[in-house]
């Protein structure tokens, strides 16, 4: 290889294209581009430079030159500070400067088909680069600072020599495409690089134990400061404004596609989720068929086997039953040859009968001897066939009795053999009955479960449960304030609070009326969902209990996560927390509220005047010391203390103040402000039954609105006992 070598200089026609544009960008409404590319250029002409330190150029093309260093003698790479695009590939390029980093407002850079070795470690400083090419290099590894460039979006490391990713790309939120030969790769494996970008960065985040998100997070405000610096970097009012509406133009659209991809990611997990659910109940179903079935398989073995017992107990009897006609049948057969030999016994008998008349006649025997002779031979004879009749008898009456006891005992045991039959069915019957009760009485269980926590989820419902205990609290303080001020004959006071409890109980009885129509509605909407709702669909009311849970958007969540914490406060001492999405979507926070009216939150949606002046009152609290809001407040408050206590008395306590908002539904009424009555503590001798005088009151009459007797007591009552008024309803107070 020679030690020098000869520059080759440029041709004509590229010395002409670089004067070209050159004398291009330098006239009077060029654009923001500079090409010169296709120079033959072996190094970049400072005059470039210049151009775009002086007309701060966005675009800078390189590409198709000999170019073995970016940066020439006697110029600085922050002449490049403004560029947004830096293209040089298909050059010589052996590496980068080392203050790459200084490049600020770069967004892409081209780096293809070059010999870069290796990225210097200022590369991380690109904070807004989006797109990094480095295709068909000599890169063999990659430094751990571009785990730093936050707004990267591709990069191609293909055709290269690296073996191993660092482990610091994982932080990189916004890498939505990343090139590179899974072949050869040692980590992360092969088999995880052929997976595509998303398993690797899951692979790179498990690594580096950090939590896998998704790069739609974190792509809108990478796009936001995008049009934040772009918005910086125009100059001319028209273009400014041209600038905005494109800006808006692309938040729109970006904010478009956000809400398509969030709502094709919730549509799949919610098929996903049916999808479980399906397959879920499928094996559950498929379970308690198998189940069955082997029930019903081991029922009929033990009903074969009992069977195949029946039959050899049955082959036994008959077996043993045979055997006893045989031995019937041979002791019958011996009666009768008994019989017959007695028949011949009898024949036996007359012919010695004949043979002794015959020797009577030929001998001279006796007549004496002959009788006695003939008298023991017929006793003998007579007493032998007697008792052989009775041993037969005998053996009849055994035989017969062994057979009734043998048949008698074979039916028993038939008999036994139903009844187990019978209780075997019986019970596989209620097997059944019990699966299938157990079956409907889990869809009534998911089904009253749904309806707890649609209550439960309500807001309209639970916002009247609220008011309804604050009206039965205040109430309970007023009656206790009622029986001790009676005890001193306060009469002005007396009245005041007779109109105050009778305010507040009709209020009670408008707010209980809301409450069942509410429920009413509820238990409609309820039934329409059931006859709406597939009969072959199992866990119906399972699927909508998960539904009313994840009812919520997650962007709603967000939002209400970022409402300054004290305002959140303050929405709930008003009972106001139905409002929270009003403030959150509006993103209204303390130092707006300080400038608007109350005409401004009922544009909102916030109509009752009494949330209305809690807002504005605390948002004027809030500015500083020195402002002139601050004792206008203050003065509000006093003056509202002064007519108060005007209107109970110098000597008297200030007696419960009640302001109802106009009614944000038609016959509804809304407690606005925090109750004045005397807490519990205030008065510790009208906290009993006043007829039993031993338990605390928990029972509200109205109409009359007194809380004063407990619940035993007020069951043989007919008139309230402070005011002797009639009874109409009872209410039981609960406490927490």
């Amino acid at each position: 290889m020679p030690l020098f070598f000869r520059k080759r200089k440029p041709s004509d026609d590229s010395k002409k294209r670089l004067e070209y544009q050159l004398c291009l960008s330098k006239e009077a409404g060029a654009d923001d581009i500079l090409d010169i590319s296709n120079c033959e250029l072996s190094e970049a002409p400072a005059t470039a430079f210049s151009i775009c330190r002086v007309l701060q150029k966005k675009v800078f093309i390189l590409h198709g030159n000999e170019l073995r260093s970016l940066v020439p003698k006697g110029c600085s790479i922050s002449c490049l500070a403004t560029l947004k695009v830096l293209d040089l590939h298909e050059n010589k390029l052996t590496s980068l400067p080392d203050d790459i980093g200084q490049l600020k407002s770069l967004q892409v850079l081209n780096l293809e088909k070059n010999h870069i070795k290796a990225l210097p470690d200022s590369i991380g400083d690109l904070r807004l680069l989006q797109t990094l090419n480095v295709k068909r290099n000599s890169l063999t590894q990659l430094p751990a600072s571009l785990g730093q460039m936050s707004s990267l979006r591709t990069l191609d490391l293909s055709e290269n020599g690296v073996r191993e990713l660092p482990t610091e790309l994982a932080n990189i939120r916004t890498l939505e495409c990343l090139t590179l030969d899974a072949a050869q790769m040692s980590f992360p494996p092969a088999s995880v690089c052929s997976g595509g970008t998303e398993v690797i960065q899951r692979f790179l985040c498990t690594e580096l134990g950090v939590e896998y998100c998704p790069p739609s997070q974190y792509l809108l405000p990478v796009l936001e400061s995008d049009g934040c610096a772009q918005m910086e970097d125009c100059v001319d009012g028209e273009e400014v404004a041209w600038q905005s509406k494109f800006q808006d133009y692309e938040k729109k659209k970006e904010q478009k596609q956000q809400e398509k991809l969030e709502f094709e990611r919730r549509l799949e997990e919610e098929q996903r989720e049916h999808t479980q659910l399906f397959l879920l109940n499928n094996s559950r179903k498929e379970d308690i068929l198998l189940s069955v079935r082997q029930e019903q398989e081991r029922l009929e073995q033990g009903l074969s086997q009992q069977q195949r017992t029946l039959e050899l107990e049955r082959q036994r009897l008959l077996g043993q039953v045979r055997i006893a006609e045989t031995s019937i049948t041979s002791r019958i057969s011996c009666l009768l040859l008994e019989n017959k030999r007695q028949k011949k016994t009898t024949e036996f008998l007359q012919a010695l009968e004949e043979d002794r008349i015959r020797m009577e006649q030929l001998t001279s025997i006796t007549q004496e001897e002959a009788d006695s002779l003939r008298k023991r031979e017929v006793a003998a004879a007579m007493q032998k066939m007697l008792s052989e009749g009775y041993s037969m008898r005998l053996l009849q009456e055994t035989c017969e009795t062994r057979r009734q006891s043998l048949v008698t005992e074979t039916c028993r045991s038939m008999e036994t053999l139903d009844r187990k039959f019978d209780q075997v069915l019986s019970l596989q019957q209620l097997d059944k009955s019990k699966a299938i009760a157990q079956i409907l009485q889990e869809e009534e269980m998911q089904k009253a479960a749904f309806e707890a926590l649609h209550l439960k989820k309500d807001s309209m419902h639970g916002f009247i449960r609220k008011q309804i205990r604050l009206i039965e609290a205040e109430l309970m303080q007023l009656t206790r304030l009622e029986v001790k001020r009676r005890d001193l004959d306060a009469e002005n006071l007396q009245e005041v609070l007779a109109d105050q409890r009778a305010a507040l109980t009709d209020l009670l009885q408008q707010l209980l009326k809301q409450k069942d129509q509410r429920e009413v509605e509820l238990q409609q909407v309820l039934a329409e969902m059931e006859l709406k709702s597939d009969s072959n669909q199992q866990n119906y009311w399972m699927i909508q209990y998960q539904r009313l849970l994840d009812s919520k958007p997650l962007s709603l969540r967000m939002q209400e996560a970022g409402v300054e914490q004290q305002l959140v406060s303050l929405l709930c001492k008003l009972s106001a927390q139905h409002y929270l999405p009003v403030i959150a979507h509006h993103h209204i926070t303390s130092e707006a509220l300080r400038h608007m009216t109350s005409a401004d939150l009922s544009k909102l949606g916030i109509c009752e005047v009494g949330i209305q002046k809690a807002l504005l009152i605390w948002a004027k609290e809030r500015i500083s010391p020195s402002a002139e809001g601050a004792c206008e407040a203050q003065e509000e408050l006093a003056g509202a203390c002064e007519a108060q206590e005007e209107l109970a008395g110098p000597s008297q306590p200030s007696a419960p103040t009640l302001l109802l908002s106009p009614p944000s539904s038609p016959g509804s009424f809304e407690l606005a402000l925090t109750p004045t009555a005397p807490g519990p503590d205030d008065s510790p001798g009208a906290s009993e039954c006043v007829v039993c005088m031993e338990t605390e009151p928990h029972m509200i009459f109205l109409p009359c609105g007194h809380v004063c007797c407990c619940q035993v007591c007020s069951e043989v009552l007919q008139t309230c006992p402070l005011c002797r008024s009639g009874i109409g309803q009872r209410i039981r107070l609960y406490r927490n």
